[in-house]
């Protein structure tokens, strides 16, 4: 039998590995409904990345935000899916994967139309007024 314990390290080794694969992409740059190195966009970044780990997610941010559980923002942790409504749009169109919380900071990796796969911050203006929700994909 698998304690608690044992699960919750098995977890917290495995999304550490999902941000490590995800940081590999780090400088590709953005190209929309790109999911290789020659170029992705933000779906495809966590689309590609959790498939390496046979974890089926949908293949858009919208349909991803409905898959797994809805996490409060304090109880985020590294691996987590980060939503946002940018540019002022009513429904989701962005994803991210965390990749550090800290007291009063949620880092995460994502490709930005304008500077492709690069690491942000909650704490940024433009993502701060776009959060939409953070959502738990792995146990």
């Amino acid at each position: 039998m698998v304690t608690s314990k044992e699960a919750t390290k098995k977890t917290k080794k495995l999304t550490a590995e999902i941000v490590d694969f995800a940081s590999e992409n780090l400088g590709v740059k953005y190209k929309f409904g790109g999911t290789t190195k020659a170029g992705m966009d933000c779906s495809g970044l966590v689309f590609t990345t959790f498939k390496n780990f046979d974890i089926s997610l949908p293949r858009t941010s919208a349909a991803m935000a409905n898959h797994g559980e809805k996490i409060p923002t304090k109880k985020a942790q590294v691996g987590d899916l980060i939503f946002f409504k940018t540019n002022g749009n009513r429904n989701i169109n962005h994803v991210g994967i965390i990749t550090e919380v800290k007291d009063d900071d949620i880092q995460f990796i994502h490709s930005s139309t304008q500077k492709g796969v690069i690491v942000s911050s909650l704490n940024e203006p433009y993502y701060s007024k776009s959060f939409a929700q953070i959502n738990r994909v792995v146990n």
